[in-house]
């Protein structure tokens, strides 16, 4: 095992004692209770059945009979959630077929980052997934269940459905993803198309054909964001079958794996011999391998938040101090857009997440010893699913990639470190990904120049003003000025400054996320600027020095930087409901501590 991944999951451990132990106190109190149902009186249990059939009816009469929760983020609207629509029938049938049955105990939210970026429902996309974790609570506070099915895949949802599944620790839980949609138009043209766009030399319609194009069917976007991200976390931690996360929708065996995750989470029941609870398989450990698996791949930063958040619900203590010493020591396998030109159906064609699982552990970079929901040992997950004369089967994972332009291993990655890095200095801490970003780029020092809002700085491109090296800042952006919204629409715009080789740069206490691209960008700043951050104090002509490789962020001044007034400007609190979420603006943690509503500062 590497001496680093122990070290750090021991500091972790240490440092989680007390709240770990706590945790774990109130999920042995929950399941010593029992089958759910026999605490239920008779009129609970009579209003808990009431619209079941007369077979359920008498299966949840008594407590013998796993009865399996349902908790789906369908809606038809979003392409990665729409193949949810025909599931809870397909996982009746099969739990029908085992003698148990299963409920569709709620369904929660999901909106998509790609409908609201730069729009104003993107100030509820980050709370969206508290509301999301709360909403499983309710789901599950029937608590009339043995074992819970989690359908989501996208950015806030899986964070969310987790989060709000560890409350019911007790319970066994699989994740059931959907799977991606079918390749569409290629990422870099994709990319290339936004950025023509961006310099006025195409119009709207050939922008719009373009993103159809890209974005075409059901299933989720083939890029490597924080959706596909989840799907890589829940594999890395135990809790989705191995080598399902990139199958697409509508296929025999996508249909297969559902069934087998139905099976699964019944035989994990209290009811058996084999219980595996959540709060078993959602440990130190665990999380440990997830930080790994993110870093390996180049995945999203927003994880730097959900990851922190996810822990802290099951008791455990992390920090992005943590993240960058594993940075150090876990190298980066593969090249999937916003990293490379590849998307995820490539990705899984050269070989997938079973290749890197069974690199990273036979070079040490991952713990084996962990609870599953397959049982004891990460190591059953380096298989890959198939069809064998219609029925599911398991293979071994293939032992070379397919193509090393996306996917590679120990002994010949990609970088020899991963892809996010941790910044501090006299503006504070910040993340920075650096897989997609050309290491000409890794350093950038240049004048600030201050906008308050996204749309301040679209305004100053298109009047010519931004012809010259700079850094933007972009303050009051945090979880408690607005909901910490990503940035994306300065994407496009950056990209064609530093194309026209311009040193530019980007410097936020907002979110960029899985889609951060070639742009130096240190994103999530902290303190944020309405909670006493410097950003607030920075002024145009400042000089600002990113230095990733050093892992520093400074500004020098020629006056005293920190007795500086800040400059505040109050973020709109109304409309698209955004008046409906103070309380979680008030309440919101720092992006270090998850910027959860749930606790942190």
């Amino acid at each position: 095992m590497n001496s680093v991944i122990e070290k750090v999951t021991r500091r972790i451990a240490e440092r989680s004692v007390e709240s770990r132990a706590a945790y774990l106190a109130r999920v042995m109190t929950a399941a010593g209770e029992g089958p759910a149902r026999g605490g239920l009186s008779c009129s609970n249990l009579a209003h808990g059945f009431a619209a079941s059939g007369r077979s359920e009816k008498a299966a949840l009469s008594a407590t013998v009979v796993p009865n399996l929760a349902i908790v789906s983020a369908y809606n038809d609207m979003l392409s990665a959630h729409q193949p949810f629509e025909s599931y809870p029938e397909m996982i009746k049938k099969v739990a029908a077929e085992h003698g148990a049955v299963a409920q569709f105990a709620g369904g929660v939210p999901a909106m998509c980052d790609g409908v609201t970026q730069g729009q104003d429902g993107m100030d509820l996309s980050l709370f969206s997934r508290d509301v999301i974790a709360l909403s499983t609570a309710v789901a599950l506070s029937h608590n009339m269940f043995d074992a819970v099915l989690c359908l989501g895949v996208c950015d806030k949802i899986v964070p969310g459905l987790l989060i709000g599944a560890l409350s019911f620790g007790q319970l066994p839980t699989v994740f059931v993803p959907a799977g991606p949609m079918v390749s569409g138009l290629g990422n870099k043209e994709k990319a290339r198309i936004r950025e023509e766009y961006a310099a006025g030399k195409i119009g709207r319609d050939e922008l719009l054909a373009a993103e159809s194009a890209a974005y075409h069917a059901p299933g989720t976007c083939t890029f490597y964001g924080t959706a596909n991200t989840n799907q890589m976390l829940m594999e890395f931690m135990g809790l989705q079958l191995p080598g399902g996360s990139f199958i697409n929708p509508g296929t025999a065996l996508r249909d297969a794996l559902t069934a087998a995750a139905v099976t699964v989470a019944l035989s994990k029941t209290g009811l058996g011999k084999d219980h595996v609870p959540l709060a078993s398989i959602v440990d130190e450990k665990a999380i440990v391998n997830g930080i790994a698996g993110l870093l390996a791949t180049g995945g999203s930063t927003n994880h730097t938040i959900h990851l922190v958040a996810i822990a802290a619900a099951a008791g455990i203590r992390i920090d992005w101090q943590d993240f960058s010493d594993l940075s150090d020591v876990v190298p980066q396998l593969s090249r999937v857009y916003p990293n490379g030109d590849a998307d995820v159906n490539h990705f899984q064609a050269a070989g997938g997440l079973g290749f890197v699982l069974a690199d990273m552990l036979d070079n040490g970079l991952l713990h084996d010893d962990v609870h599953t929901i397959l049982g004891f040992g990460l190591r059953q997950f380096c298989k890959e699913p198939q069809l064998d004369d219609g029925e599911l089967a398991w293979r071994e994972v293939q032992k070379k990639s397919l193509d090393e332009d996306i996917l590679r291993p120990c002994s010949n990655p990609f970088s020899p470190e991963g892809g996010l890095q941790l910044l501090s200095g006299n503006l504070g801490r910040a993340i920075v990904k650096l897989s997609a970003v050309d290491p000409a780029y890794h350093v950038i020092a240049a004048p600030a120049k201050v906008f308050q809002s996204q749309q301040a700085f679209v305004d100053a491109f298109n009047n010519d003003e931004l012809e010259r090296d700079f850094v933007a800042v972009l303050s009051c952006q945090g979880p408690r000025a607005n909901g910490m919204p990503e940035l994306h629409k300065l994407t496009p715009y950056l990209g064609v400054l530093q194309n026209r080789g311009f040193k530019v740069a980007l410097v936020t206490d907002g979110r960029m996320s899985g889609a951060s691209g070639k742009v130096l960008a240190a994103i999530q700043v902290t303190p944020e600027a309405l909670n006493g951050g410097f950003i607030a104090k920075v002024q145009d002509g400042d000089m600002i020095t990113i230095d990733a490789t050093a892992g520093t962020m400074s500004v020098a001044t020629g006056d005293d930087f920190e007795a500086r007034e800040v400059l505040l400007v109050e973020a709109p609190q109304q409309g698209m409901g955004r008046e409906l979420f103070g309380v979680f603006r008030e309440r919101a943690g720092n992006a270090e501590s998850g910027a959860s509503l749930f606790g942190g500062s």
